[in-house]
C-alpha cells in the first residue's frame, strides 16, 4: 500500500469529498401516462411502492420495477397521501371532493369517504393519537380524523393558508403557512395551535421535510431558499440556497442530506451537517419536477413531471395560466446516488 502525506493527502481527500458530493444523477425514467396535473407523492419503503397523486386518482407504482400495480380511483382532485403504521390502511386528500379518502393498501379499494374542510391539501398521520390531519387550503383550517371511527373529531382554525405538514411522532404537528411566511406548531392531544414561528427571508413556504434526530424542519420557499428551523425552540438556524420554484422537500437521516425539488428542472442536495447548510450538488432533472419522495431503504429520490404544451390565454381570473400537459407524457424520474 502506498501512503500519501502533506499536501498530496489533502488534495486526494478534497477529490474524494467532491466525488461523494457529486454522486446523485437521474438513473431511470418510468412512463406513467394518463392526463391532468399532479401534486405530492410518497414512498412506502417497506412495501416498495410509490404512491403518486395524479389528477382524479392515486397511481401506485412498484418501486423495484417502475411498473404500475394499481390505482385508487373515483376521486376528484388528489393532493397528498399518508400511511397508517398498521401497513394496511392509507389516506388521501381529495381537494375538489373536500374529503379524506380512506383506502386499503392491499387492493387500493376505497373504504370510506370522510367530509373535511375546503380543498384539503397536505395530509399526515399522527401516531400518538392515531389521527389523520388534513390541512384545508381554502378554508384555512385543519380537519382531524380519528382513525378508529373514521370521523372528524376536531376542526382547528389556522392563521393562513396551510401547505405541507410534518409530525415529530411525539405529539406535535407542524405545517407551513404559505401566505404568512411562518410555521405553525399544533398539539395533537390538545388539538390546538401552540406556536407560530416566522420564517424571515423565506417567502411562500411550501414543501417541508423533517430531521427527527436533530429536531429540525426544512421548509422550501420562493426566492430559492430553504429555511432550517429548530423545532424544539422555533429558532431559524439558517437559509440554504436551492433552485427556483420548489414545492417539496425530503431528508436522508443516514447521510444528513436535505433535498429540494425545484420547478426549474433541478434537485438541490443540501448538507445539513455543515455550518451554513451548503448546497453540495445541483442535479439536473426536468422542468416542472417540483414534487418528490425520498426512499430511505434505497436512498433514491423520485420526482414527477410531464411534457408541456402552450398555456391558455390569460384572463382576469387567471392572469398567469399554467402550460397545458401533453396527454400520456406523465413520468417518474428516479435519482440515485
Amino acid at each position: 500500500m502506498r501512503l500519501y502525506s502533506g499536501a498530496a493527502a489533502t488534495v486526494l481527500l478534497s477529490f474524494a469529498v467532491a466525488a461523494t458530493a457529486q454522486s446523485y444523477h437521474v438513473t431511470d425514467t418510468w412512463k406513467v401516462g394518463g392526463q391532468g396535473g399532479w401534486d405530492y407523492l410518497i414512498s412506502d419503503d417497506a412495501a416498495q411502492r410509490l404512491y403518486i397523486t395524479h389528477n382524479s386518482r392515486v397511481e401506485v407504482i412498484d418501486s423495484k420495477t417502475g411498473k404500475s400495480v394499481g390505482a385508487i380511483t373515483g376521486l376528484k382532485s388528489t393532493h397528498g397521501v399518508a400511511f397508517n403504521p398498521d401497513g394496511k390502511t392509507g389516506y388521501a386528500s381529495d381537494g375538489a371532493g373536500n374529503a379524506i379518502i380512506v383506502f386499503d393498501r392491499s387492493d387500493f379499494s376505497v373504504k370510506a369517504t370522510v367530509p373535511a374542510g375546503t380543498n384539503p391539501d397536505g395530509i399526515a398521520f399522527e401516531p400518538t393519537t392515531k389521527t389523520v390531519w388534513a390541512f384545508n387550503g381554502r378554508s384555512k383550517n385543519v380537519s382531524v380524523m380519528d382513525t378508529g371511527s373514521n370521523t372528524i373529531i376536531a376542526t382547528i382554525a389556522l392563521p393562513g393558508k396551510p401547505e405541507f405538514p410534518q409530525v415529530d411522532e411525539h405529539g406535535s404537528v407542524f405545517v407551513n403557512i404559505e401566505d404568512k411566511n411562518e410555521i405553525v406548531k399544533l398539539d395533537a392531544a390538545g388539538r390546538k395551535v401552540v406556536g407560530a414561528w416566522p420564517l424571515t427571508g423565506c417567502e411562500s413556504p411550501s414543501g417541508m421535510a423533517i430531521d427527527r434526530g436533530k429536531q429540525r424542519l426544512f421548509s422550501v420557499c420562493d426566492g430559492s431558499k430553504m429555511a432550517v428551523v429548530d423545532y424544539a425552540t422555533g429558532k431559524l438556524l439558517g437559509l440554504a440556497a436551492i433552485g427556483d420554484s420548489p414545492d417539496a422537500a425530503g431528508f436522508d437521516p443516514k447521510h444528513g442530506l436535505a433535498f429540494s425539488s425545484n420547478g426549474d428542472g433541478t434537485l438541490t442536495v443540501v448538507d445539513t451537517k455543515k455550518p451554513g447548510f451548503p448546497a453540495i450538488q445541483t442535479v439536473k432533472t426536468a422542468k416542472g419536477a417540483r414534487t418528490m419522495a425520498f426512499d430511505a431503504s434505497t436512498g433514491r429520490v423520485y420526482l414527477v413531471t410531464a411534457e408541456f404544451g402552450p398555456a391558455a390565454a390569460a384572463t382576469a381570473a387567471a392572469p398567469h395560466p399554467r402550460p397545458s400537459v401533453v396527454p400520456d407524457s406523465f413520468s417518474v424520474l428516479v435519482v440515485a446516488p
